[in-house]
C-alpha cells in the first residue's frame, strides 16, 4: 500500500472510525508507511533532528545507478496513482529524468565521495582579520516536504595560520545544501565543516533563505524568509561579531 493511498485513506475516514481502522491496516503495512501515520500527526510542525543528516547504516550498500532504477520505479508509481496517462510523450520520460536528478543533482550531498576536497595555504600575508564570503547562493530541499529551500549563505574565517581557496568555501556550502535539509542543521554542517578544515574555532555562518513548504502550499506566505546563524569562537564576542554583521550590508 502506497503513502499516497494512505493518505487518502486518511483524509476519508472520519473520527470515529480510525482507530479500529488504524489497527486493522496495522497487519497490512510495512514499517515506513506506519511511521509515516505516527509522523503525519505533527503537520506543518517544524522538526530539528541534530546535526547529522539522518541515514541508514545502509545507505550506500546498491550503487547509483540502482538507486535511479529503483525511486524511478516508485515515482512512476506515483504518477500512475495521482492519474497521470505514462503513455504521453511529455510524461513517459519523467520517472527516470527524477531519479537523476535525485541522485546525480538534488541529492548527490548524501554521497561522502562528492564531498569537496579542502586544499589549505600558509597564511604567507599574515593576515589576522575576518575573512568574509557573502551572497554565496544554494538551492536545497526541504526533507519534511521535499520542495526547495533557497536563499544565500554568508560565512567567515578568521585564519590560524592557514587559509582556503575561496571558491571551496562555496563548494562547502553547495555540499551540505544538496540533500534533504532544515535550515538549522544546514547551518550547523557548514561551521563544523569549516572548523574542522581551518582548524580554527572563529567561524561564522549565516543564511537567509525561503522555504517553498512555507510559500506554494499551507500558510502560502510568499513574503517571509528565514534567517538562521553560528557564530564560533571571536565572533561570540559582540564587537567582533557585529562588524562580520555590518559586512553584509555593504
Amino acid at each position: 500500500m502506497s503513502v499516497l493511498l494512505i493518505i487518502n485513506w486518511r483524509i476519508s475516514m472520519n473520527r470515529g472510525k480510525q482507530h479500529m481502522e488504524e489497527q486493522a491496516l496495522l497487519k497490512h503495512c510495512n514499517k515506513d508507511v506506519l511511521s509515516y501515520l505516527k509522523t503525519d500527526e505533527t503537520g506543518d510542525d517544524h522538526i530539528y533532528s541534530g546535526r547529522d543528516t539522518p541515514l541508514r547504516h545502509d545507505a550506500f550498500d546498491i550503487s547509483d545507478g540502482e538507486k535511479i532504477e529503483k525511486i524511478a520505479y516508485h515515482f512512476q508509481e506515483i504518477m500512475t496513482t495521482l492519474g497521470l496517462d505514462l503513455n504521453n510523450e511529455s510524461l513517459s520520460g519523467t520517472p527516470l529524468r527524477v531519479a537523476k536528478m535525485y541522485v546525480k543533482e538534488l541529492f548527490s550531498g548524501l554521497d561522502p565521495n562528492t564531498k569537496p576536497k579542502i586544499t589549505l595555504f600558509e597564511n604567507e600575508y599574515n593576515y589576522k582579520q575576518m575573512l568574509v564570503e557573502k551572497d554565496i547562493k544554494f538551492f536545497s530541499s526541504c526533507e519534511h516536504h521535499f520542495v526547495p529551500i533557497y536563499g544565500k549563505a554568508h560565512v567567515a574565517y578568521v585564519s590560524s595560520g592557514k587559509i582556503i581557496g575561496l571558491s571551496k568555501l562555496n563548494r562547502i556550502v553547495q555540499h551540505f545544501a544538496k540533500r534533504p535539509q532544515v535550515q538549522e542543521r544546514l547551518t550547523e554542517q557548514i561551521a563544523y565543516e569549516m572548523q574542522e578544515a581551518l582548524s580554527t574555532d572563529d567561524v561564522a555562518v549565516v543564511i537567509d533563505a525561503r522555504h517553498m513548504c512555507v510559500s506554494s502550499r499551507g500558510i502560502k506566505d510568499t513574503d517571509s524568509s528565514t534567517i538562521t546563524s553560528f557564530y564560533g569562537g571571536k565572533f561570540s564576542e559582540t564587537d567582533f561579531r557585529n562588524e562580520f554583521l555590518k559586512y553584509l550590508t555593504i
